[in-house]
């Protein structure tokens, strides 16, 4: 898509100096002397919020005088310093790029508006990650790769920039699997992120970083995005609500790109609430993503008047059975998202085993255009305007005043699995189209069809696992990840929410599927599940910290060789 270069997001120089690092792990009274009057938590209440609570429950202790967001700030960072890295008998979660050396002063700034009596909405002065193929004007922007770690976009992306001006604080750039092309989350920039849950096991992805920076604690809520599963499957593996939303409904402004066609941007949370707050002040029209037209008139005044305890009450849901596998492996997810189907019906819903669909599946399944799109819609990206990199890395092939997919793959300086993907997607947007025509011919099927079952049915959502089988131990294949297409090969939106978990301990999504724009009914039946259930509950590896906390002078990073 087109990029209109601004500025978005100017930041006063004052805001640039006098960062701190939070080196140890606990917050205490010391940390948080001077931040501001009415501040009457004890630092332990604190280290225990950010594990447990949702940006809803922060944002009432904030208008409430509880805390102030330097302290919130200051707790999320003792906790990245306490977890990211090897402690104990853990090797460390590893979800975080960089951290951004100007959150505390931010968080200052918001304190400050908030005592004169302005507080911007919901999101004023509440923490959150952002994956780092969200362009940050004042941080590089990597899409977790060594060849982009000097990348640095003129802006912010547009659902960053409206984040930020609704008051969001960016604690921290999170990893992901690199440039979106996988679902463990591994990089050559960040290297492998670990689920918190269980440290031996991959968090999902591509959005990895961002679920398991939000399950660790290191943020309250976060942006992923989704081109098949990136956000829903981190989502699922942990116990996290994640939208992937309607295609057009939020912006991809500024989002490095695998397909212009199946790419969206959504938020990752502990709560459907908080999805609902995200999606206030992201959702709607940015002529600098043309799709978004389709959301004018189309969003409710705010997504959080959905929310309510008996959505479910005479709602019509479908069991997309196709999904439901009996695979030994995947039988445990199987019956708790049977057990899901059946807490629903217990809320009011009737519920729908629907037959096998061989012909939706079948044009789902035959559909996905990412790989055609891939080096047509990145060099796009890369080519925006006021973008700034080597210079060495554009000479790598020609033309040579731009940087391209050529350039990086050339470069080598991509995570090996990721580039045998790449190298494999040159030359495809550029080549013959027949095929690639033909897989938009069956997307154009998959979406009749799926429409179809909907009003053949008069259901009001479908519903299916988000990942098949649990999460994988590092350096096994992730099974389970087909039924991702379903939603990104039609662009119709699907929310995953916890629905448990197995007998090892790691959580388990379902996900609810429903028509173009139909947020708001999602939203509400998603609520009324997750209030009924309460099935999220933190990481055992990663429980609130405690003890004392030092300061030191310096940047705030995230590890050595993230610069």
């Amino acid at each position: 898509m087109a990029r209109r270069r601004r500025n978005r997001h100017t930041r006063a120089a004052a805001l640039a100096v006098g960062v701190v690092l939070l080196t140890a792990p606990a917050v205490t009274a010391e940390a948080t002397a001077g931040d501001g009057a009415g501040d009457r938590a004890a630092p332990n209440d604190i280290a225990e919020w950010v594990v447990d609570m949702d940006a809803t429950r922060l944002r009432g202790l904030l208008a409430s005088g509880r805390v102030t967001s330097v302290r919130l700030v200051k707790a999320y960072q003792a906790r990245i310093d306490a977890y990211e890295q090897a402690y104990a008998d853990q090797p460390g979660v590893n979800a975080v790029i960089r951290m951004d050396p100007t959150a505390i002063a931010d968080a200052a700034r918001l304190d400050a508006e908030r005592r004169r009596g302005h507080v911007r909405g919901p999101l004023h002065g509440i923490p959150i990650l952002v994956k780092d193929n969200y362009d940050t004007g004042d941080l590089p922007t990597s899409s977790g790769s060594l060849a982009l770690r000097r990348w640095r976009p003129a802006d912010d992306a547009e659902q960053v920039a409206r984040l930020r001006a609704a008051g969001a604080i960016v604690v921290a750039k999170t990893n992901l699997h690199e440039f979106a092309s996988g679902v463990e989350t591994i990089s050559s920039l960040g290297g492998q992120t670990r689920n918190p849950y269980d440290q031996t096991r991959n968090p999902g992805g591509s959005s990895g970083g961002t679920g398991a920076g939000v399950a660790a604690g290191f943020g309250a809520a976060g942006l992923g995005s989704d081109t098949c599963g990136s956000i829903r499957s981190p989502a699922a593996h942990n116990s996290l609500v994640g939208l992937r939303p309607s295609q057009g409904l939020s912006s991809r402004d500024g989002i490095a790109p695998l397909s212009n066609t199946q790419d969206v941007g959504g938020p990752i949370a502990k709560s459907v609430s908080d999805i609902a707050l995200i999606l206030d002040a992201t959702a709607g029209y940015d002529p600098d993503d043309p799709s978004t037209r389709a959301s004018i008139g189309r969003i409710p005044r705010t997504y959080t008047a959905t929310l309510n305890d008996t959505a479910l009450v005479n709602a019509r849901v479908g069991v997309f059975t196709d999904y439901l596998s009996t695979s030994g492996p995947a039988q445990v997810t199987t019956a708790l998202v049977r057990a899901a189907v059946g807490d629903m019906a217990a809320q009011g819903a009737t519920v729908v085993d629907l037959p096998a669909q061989p012909a939706l599946t079948s044009a789902v399944d035959d559909s996905s255009v990412f790989a055609d799109e891939t080096e047509r819609d990145l060099n796009r990206y890369l080519a925006a305007p006021g973008s700034r990199f080597p210079r060495s890395l554009a000479r790598l092939e020609p033309p040579a005043d731009v940087v391209t997919l050529a350039d990086i793959v050339t470069s080598g300086q991509v995570t090996p699995t990721v580039l045998k993907r790449l190298k494999e997607r040159l030359g495809t947007s550029t080549g013959p189209q027949d095929a690639y025509h033909q897989r938009l011919a069956r997307r154009a099927q998959a979406q009749q069809l799926l429409h179809k079952l909907f009003e053949d049915n008069d259901l009001d959502a479908l519903v299916y696992p988000a990942v098949q089988q649990q999460a994988a131990p590092i350096g096994q294949p992730q099974e389970g990840l087909r039924i991702c297409a379903l939603a990104a090969n039609t662009g119709f939106p699907a929310l995953t929410i916890p629905a448990g978990f197995t007998p090892d301990g790691m959580p388990v999504g379902v996900e609810l599927l429903g028509r173009p724009f139909s947020e708001p009914a999602l939203l509400g039946l998603g609520f009324d599940y997750e209030q009924a259930t309460h099935h999220r509950r933190p990481p055992a590896s990663t429980p609130p910290l405690t003890g004392g906390v030092k300061e030191r002078p310096g940047p705030v990073g995230a590890g050595p060789g993230r610069g």
